[in-house]
Formats: structure tokens, C-alpha cells, sequence
């Protein structure tokens, strides 16, 4: 099973970022622009949480708030789950299940080093899993042509 540094290796260490006083409106015009769903909340160096499209959905658009006044702060995840780079995909895919996320900053240590989604994670699952069933293959096509 690939780790989460092969993923970033393969995929890219990007990261997209909001600063916490940056309007609702401002990270979503970014979201969109990236075609992304999620941005890391960063207040210089030091991450401080995630604004993803639910965090929108659910605390901006159900409240009835208006996105070009409100700050990325007001409405961010502020509890910030988070892997390291050696977990493997399977137990990153464990962790988002658990709680609920879609999204997981990568930390080595103390340093922000990217960012998977549950996308990234189901790919590279899937990737590894037609490789494992290729060598089965193989090796049945081995050993019925030996017999």
C-alpha cells in the first residue's frame, strides 16, 4: 500500500491557502478558480484551520450570511485533523471516515509539507489494487501454463 509521501510525490506538495481575514467570498473565488474544495486557513506560517464547500454550505448559506462581508475565521473548521507523510493511504482513508473530513493537511512535524483529499486517496487505492490484481493475474497465467 502506497504512504502518503508517494501520493504527494506523484500528485504534488501544491498547497492553497486563505489567510483567516480574508472574506468567505475571497476563498471561494479561489476554491473555484482551482477547482479545488477545500483551502488551508493559514495565519503566516502556522496552519489555524480548513474552509471547505460544507463549511459554506452549512455556516454561511443555511444561517443566511452574506460571503463578501464574513471572514474566512468566522466560519473555518478551527479542529484540524492531520496526517503525517508515513502514514499509508488505507489508514489516512480510516482517519477521514472516522471523522468526517475530506480533506487532511500533511505534517512533517511542525512543517505544513501539502494536503490530501479523500480523491487523491481513493485513486492511488485504486491504482494499487489494479496492480495487486495484474500480478495475480500473472501469476495464475504462470502456473496453469506450467501444468
Amino acid at each position: 500500500m502506497k504512504t502518503i509521501n508517494q501520493v504527494l510525490k506523484e500528485k504534488g506538495s501544491e498547497i492553497w491557502a486563505t489567510a483567516p481575514n480574508k472574506t468567505v467570498f475571497d476563498a471561494l473565488q479561489m476554491m473555484a478558480d482551482k477547482d479545488i474544495g477545500a483551502l488551508l486557513v493559514m495565519d503566516g506560517e502556522k496552519l489555524v484551520g480548513i474552509f471547505s464547500e460544507r463549511d459554506y454550505a452549512r455556516k454561511v448559506i443555511l444561517k443566511g450570511k452574506s460571503s463578501k462581508e464574513l471572514a474566512v475565521r468566522e466560519v473555518m473548521s478551527s479542529h484540524i485533523y492531520y496526517i503525517t507523510p508515513d502514514i499509508t493511504c488505507e489508514q489516512a482513508l480510516g482517519l477521514m471516515t472516522q471523522k468526517r473530513v475530506r480533506h487532511l493537511p500533511v505534517l512533517d512535524g511542525n512543517k505544513l509539507i501539502g494536503v490530501v483529499s479523500i480523491g487523491d486517496l481513493v485513486k492511488a487505492v485504486i491504482a494499487y489494487q489494479k496492480q495487486v490484481i495484474d500480478r495475480l493475474e500473472k501469476h495464475i497465467l504462470e502456473t496453469t501454463s506450467i501444468t
